[in-house]
C-alpha cells in the first residue's frame, strides 16, 4: 500500500522499523548468543536465562523478535554478579588507576626532535605496512591459512601475499574468499582499513579538540567525519546510538554485545605516539578514547596497545615494552592474567610453534566471539612481540601468520616495533607499496602523504603543542 501526503496525515496507522534490514551489527536480536557469552565471561548471573536467550535466538528475525531481546537487554542491564568470581574489572578511569601494578625500568632518552621524527615515522610505517600485510587474509581461518600459505611458498611467513599468485586454482580449494583483495602488487598506495583510519581520526581528534579532549569530542568526530558503513562491531553500536541519543558512557553498554572487542584495541596507537616515553598519558587519552564504545577488557587493550608505543619510544627490551603497557590497567583482570601467564611460558622456554598454538586450545578462531575478542588477540600481539625479539618482518608476519584478526595484530605491532626500531629499521621491502600515501574515508582528510601525518604528529607533543594555533591555521584552509 502507498500513502500519498494527505495520507501520511491522517491515515491510522502505527509506525515501526523493520530490524530484518539492517546490519547484523545494528540488530540486537540477532546477536543473543554473543551477548550471552560475553555476560558468562564478566561473571553475570544468567545461567537461569539460558533456555530463554536460545529460545529467542531462534525465533525469525522482526519486531517481535527485537521486542524480546529488549527483555533480555533488561536481564543483563540489572544481572548480578556471581559469587567468587575471580576478577575486578572497572570501566572508569579512576577504578582502573586503583588496580594497577607499577614496572618500572630503565629509560634511555631521546637525542633529538630527529631521532623522535624518526622513530614515529617508523611507528606509522610499521602500523601501515603490517596491517597491509594481513589485510588479503582477514577472516580466514587458520586451518585454510596456513595451507594456503604453503603453497604459495610463503610459511613461516616472511612477505607480502600478492595478488597476482591468487590463482583461479587456488581460489577454488578454499572456502575463504579471495576476490578483489588489497595487495602489494595490486595497489597503488596504501588502501582505506579501518585500524588505519583510526590513526587518522585520532590525529584528527587532537586538531580539533587537543590533548584535553573529552570522550564527548570523540563521539561527535566520529559522527561528522565519517559514514556508518566505516565502523564495525562495537564502533557501529556506538554510532548508532550516538544518533539516537545515547552519550558515553552510556553508548559504549546500551545494547552492545561487542563491547569487550577489538575495536578499541585498534584506535589507541596515535596516543602513543603523542605521548613517547609517558605510558601514563597515553593510556589515559586511550581510556577516553575506548569508554565512547567498551567496558572493562575492551577498554584495556587500547590502553594496553598505547601504552606499549609510548614504552617503546624509550626503551628496546621487548619485555619491559610489554610490561611498561601491563601497568596501565588492572592486574586484577582477566587481560593482565593471560599476558602474564603467557609471558611466564615464554621464558620457561616454551617454543613459538607451542606458544601460538596455546593460543588456538584457548580461542576457537571459528568462533566471532574468539575471533575478534580483545584478549585472543592481545595473546598473538605480545607473542610476536616476544619471538620476534625485535626483528619488524618477523614480528608483523607471526602476528599474521597465526590468524584471528590478520591486519590489526600485524598493524598493532608493526606500531609497537616501528616505534622501537624506527623506519630505517622497517626496510625499503615493505614500505615501497605504499608509495608514501595513505587513504582514508575520513571527510576532510582523504588520501595524504604519510610524511605529512608524521609533521602533524610532531606538533602533538606534549612540550611543544599549541592548539590555538593549529586550529587557527586549520580555520583559514576551510
Amino acid at each position: 500500500m502507498s500513502l500519498n501526503n494527505h495520507d501520511l496525515f491522517t491515515y491510522e496507522k502505527v509506525v515501526k522499523p523493520a530490524p530484518e534490514k539492517l546490519h547484523e551489527w545494528e540488530t540486537y536480536s540477532e546477536q543473543l548468543f554473543i551477548e550471552y557469552v560475553q555476560c558468562k565471561e564478566e561473571g553475570l548471573d544468567l545461567e537461569a536465562y539460558h533456555d530463554v536467550f536460545s529460545a529467542v535466538r531462534k525465533m525469525p528475525k522482526g519486531n517481535a523478535k527485537e521486542a524480546m531481546a529488549d527483555v533480555l537487554y533488561g536481564l543483563v542491564m540489572n544481572a548480578k554478579q556471581i559469587e567468587g568470581y575471580a576478577y575486578d574489572e572497572p570501566s572508569d578511569l579512576e577504578g582502573i588507576r586503583a588496580r594497577r601494578k607499577p614496572h618500572h625500568f630503565a629509560r634511555k632518552e631521546i637525542a633529538d626532535n630527529a631521532a623522535l621524527r624518526e622513530k614515529i615515522s617508523g611507528a606509522w610505517y610499521g602500523r601501515i605496512c603490517g596491517c597491509l600485510l594481513g589485510k588479503p587474509v582477514e577472516g580466514i581461518h587458520q586451518d585454510e591459512l596456513v595451507p594456503f600459505l604453503k603453497e604459495t611458498g610463503n610459511y613461516p611467513m616472511h612477505r607480502y601475499i600478492m595478488a597476482s599468485e591468487i590463482t583461479e586454482e587456488i581460489r577454488s580449494k578454499y572456502k575463504f574468499s579471495f576476490m578483489e583483495k588489497a595487495c602489494a602488487d595490486n595497489i597503488k598506495c596504501a588502501p582505506v582499513d579501518d585500524d588505519t583510519n583510526y590513526v587518522a581520526l585520532a590525529q584528527l581528534l587532537i586538531r580539533r579538540a587537543g590533548r584535553d579532549f573529552t570522550p564527548d569530542d570523540v563521539a561527535k568526530l566520529w559522527l561528522a567525519t565519517q559514514p556508518k558503513s566505516a565502523y564495525c562491531t562495537a564502533e557501529r553500536v556506538a554510532f548508532r546510538n550516538f544518533v539516537m541519543g545515547y552519550e558515553p558512557p552510556y553508548s559504549a553498554v546500551y545494547k552492545n554485545p561487542y563491547r569487550e572487542w577489538i575495536g578499541a584495541q585498534i584506535r589507541g596507537d596515535y596516543f602513543g605516539y603523542i605521548n613517547p616515553g609517558d605510558p601514563e598519558m597515553a593510556a589515559k587519552m586511550a581510556w577516553r578514547d575506548a569508554s565512547i564504545s567498551h567496558v572493562k577488557n575492551g577498554i584495556y587493550g587500547e590502553m594496553f596497545a598505547s601504552a606499549m608505543i609510548a614504552c617503546a619510544a624509550v626503551t628496546d627490551n621487548i619485555k619491559d615494552i610489554i610490561l611498561g603497557g601491563l601497568a596501565e590497567i588492572p592486574a586484577t583482570s582477566r587481560l593482565y592474567e593471560r599476558v602474564m601467564e603467557f609471558i611466564d611460558r615464554y621464558e620457561s622456554g616454551v617454543t613459538k610453534e607451542e606458544a601460538f598454538a596455546y593460543i588456538h586450545e584457548l580461542y576457537n578462531d571459528k568462533d566471532g566471539h574468539d575471533w575478534c575478542h580483545t584478549i585472543s588477540n592481545a595473546l598473538v600481539v605480545v607473542c610476536a612481540l616476544l619471538y620476534g625479539e625485535g626483528d619488524y618482518a618477523k614480528s608483523i608476519c607471526m602476528a599474521v601468520e597465526t590468524g584471528f584478526d590478520t591486519d590489526c595484530n600485524g598493524a598493532t605491532v608493526g606500531s609497537i616495533i616501528g616505534m622501537r626500531n624506527g623506519k630505517a629499521g622497517i626496510g625499503e621491502y615493505w614500505t615501497a607499496p605504499t608509495r608514501g600515501i595513505l587513504a582514508t574515508t575520513i571527510f576532510g582528510v582523504g588520501k595524504a602523504e604519510i610524511e605529512n601525518f608524521v609533521d602533524r604528529t610532531m606538533r602533538h607533543m606534549p612540550d611543544t603543542y599549541d592548539h590555538e594555533a593549529e586550529r587557527a591555521e586549520d580555520k583559514k584552509k576551510d
